[in-house]
């Protein structure tokens, strides 16, 4: 798929994301909008996929391991072919195809369930040492969260990626400062990420997570880094772009009444027409 106009495609998909929540009256908003740029860079041409064919064998995969981020997931799915839209209506409900974290096993387009955080890098190395080892040339992408790197899972999984030198294993951290409980240097401060990643081994870089053109240069480099699997640290905001979540401190799940929900999407709408075509 050729580069689209990236900035049209994150402003359509921040959008779409906070439909998907609209039909709740609550969920996991700000994890969700803090992604929804590098989502929209990797379903506009970056990834390796078949919509029309989920499963195809020689496919990028992604493992988003901040499973509660599948709203924004589930809409760059819809958005890129993988399923009709009007399924995001179903999010969470009985039977449906949509549950609040990514379940590889009922929606099209998931490549691994997470939600239990820091599991996602231990699944996404062995994603991506399998590539390795059948001699394919698809890449693994992985996102995670600074709170999920309060986990130890996260660094043991960051130790044999760095070790089997996986440079097809391209990893975002979203940076955004907050996690469930708080602000994470007053949880457990988690410092420099960016040189703790580098001391692991990492081809890291570190840029404005809310630029799709520094997204998209950023994976670009490390596409070309033959060396070492790579990371991006994306300083994000959380909630970013939803009105009513952007500036709480406790966004990660929270509830919001229709009429903040209306407020939300007509900003939204907005931005999304002042985007040049």
């Amino acid at each position: 798929m050729s580069r689209q106009n990236l900035p049209l495609r994150a402003a359509e998909l921040r959008l779409e994301t906070l439909r998907v929540f609209e039909t709740r009256g609550f969920g996991h908003v700000g994890g969700a909008m803090s992604v929804v740029e590098t989502l929209a860079v990797l379903y506009n041409g970056v990834m390796r996929v078949r919509p029309e064919q989920p499963d195809w064998p020689e496919r990028d995969r992604l493992v988003c391991s901040k499973g509660h981020a599948g709203p924004a997931v589930y809409a760059a799915l819809a958005l890129r072919g993988y399923f009709d839209k009007s399924l995001l209506q179903t999010l969470n409900r009985p039977g449906t195809s949509l549950p609040s974290h990514c379940d590889m096993n009922k929606t099209p387009g998931v490549d691994m369930t997470t939600g239990s955080l820091g599991q996602g890098v231990s699944t996404a190395v062995g994603l991506a040492l399998g590539q390795k080892m059948r001699g394919c040339d698809a890449r693994t992408y992985l996102i995670i969260g600074d709170g999920e790197c309060n986990e130890g899972q996260v660094w043991e999984g960051l130790m044999l990626a760095a070790h089997r030198k996986l440079d097809n294993l391209i990893v975002f951290c979203d940076k955004n400062g907050q996690q469930l409980d708080g602000y994470v240097k007053n949880v457990l401060d988690t410092g420099d990420l960016a040189d703790k990643f580098r001391a692991f081994g990492f081809f890291t870089q570190s840029i404005d997570g809310h630029d799709t053109a520094a997204v998209e240069t950023a994976v670009k480099a490390a596409a070309d880094n033959r060396k070492s699997p790579s990371m991006i640290v994306l300083n994000t905001k959380k909630g970013y772009g939803c009105t009513f979540a952007e500036n709480q401190e406790f966004n990660h799940h929270i509830a919001f009444t229709p009429e903040q929900m209306t407020e939300a999407l007509k900003a939204a709408q907005q931005k999304l027409e002042e985007v040049p075509a």
